[in-house]
């Protein structure tokens, strides 16, 4: 090989060493945002909400494993005291503990009890029987169901065996907080995708109530093509039931029409409706005759 093909060689070599060794530059980096990336995503995941962890309790089954002590390997049950009886060291308090929390609780038993030094225990989730949350209303199969941390509200729906053919678009769920009072949070029983805003926004957590109310209702006659009783869905206006019934037949006329409805002191009253009148459960919508 010549001297001037040696040198071609090693300057190359040298060469491409350097450019991969180098740093990149803002103008090397891509200037589109790959799809599905947010521009402004955190370097790092966010932590993990310490509400969605599961929570120990009465009744559940968990496994006890000590780290090099397979004699000591068993399963339990937390009592109604919220405890679990572990090897040697005896009952150990774990109610309202995740697992890890449970496990780093017995860990401490076994060594202030004087039997091991360092002792490394897992504890395991085997039989959720605390985490329950109860389905009301208009549902096929009412009752009280286990749940998981990530279980969403329409998972709890299949396993009450869904709606009705009566339940509401939205339902709620009702929870007490630390003093005791109740809340009622509003969830979308129909999209599974949610709704903006605050609807569909909340994780369940045992000792929820999912409530699903009746559906709520109006009635229709007069001159509509399909007059009828139907569900009032969120926000819909007298025209829009109308709509919903078939739209006003030649005969009729959007200028006459009444609405009769349940007034504050529990009597019906009779008014004329605007196309723009929101509708409220039970109203009775008449669309007249056109008198020309």
């Amino acid at each position: 090989m010549s001297l001037r093909i040696k040198s071609l060689f090693l300057f190359s070599f040298f060469a491409f060493l350097w450019l991969d060794s180098a740093p990149l530059r803002a103008a090397d980096l891509p200037t589109e945002v790959p799809a599905g990336v947010r521009a402004d995503a955190p370097a790092t995941a966010p932590a993990a909400d310490p509400q969605k962890l599961m929570r120990l309790g009465p009744g559940d089954s968990v496994s006890i494993e000590v780290y090099g002590q397979p004699d000591m390997t068993t399963t339990v049950y937390v009592g109604d005291d919220g405890k679990i009886s572990v090897p040697l060291a005896g009952p150990v308090l774990v109610n309202g503990l995740s697992p890890v929390e449970a496990s780093s609780q017995t860990e401490k038993a076994l060594k202030d009890g004087g039997f091991f030094v360092d002792p490394h225990v897992n504890i395991n989730l085997v039989q959720s029987r605390s985490q329950r949350v109860s389905v009301l209303g208009e549902v096929k199969l009412p009752g009280r169901y286990s749940i998981e941390p990530d279980t969403s509200i329409f998972e709890l729906l299949a396993q009450a065996g869904g709606e009705t053919e009566n339940g509401a678009d939205v339902g709620f769920v009702v929870r007490k907080d630390a003093d005791g009072n109740v809340n009622r949070y509003p969830v979308d029983l129909k999209n599974s995708n949610g709704r903006k805003g605050p609807l569909q926004t909340i994780a369940l957590k045992g000792g929820d109530e999912l409530e699903v109310p009746h559906v709520e209702q109006f009635y229709i006659y007069g001159e509509v093509s399909q007059p009828s009783m139907y569900r009032i869905e969120p926000g819909m206006t007298v025209i829009q039931a109308i709509a919903r019934a078939g739209g006003i037949t030649p005969r009729g006329s959007e200028h006459r029409v009444q609405i009769k409805r349940v007034g504050p002191d529990g009597k019906f009253i009779v008014a004329k409706a605007k196309p723009g009148d929101k509708v409220l459960p039970n109203d009775v919508i008449y669309v007249k005759e056109s008198i020309f």
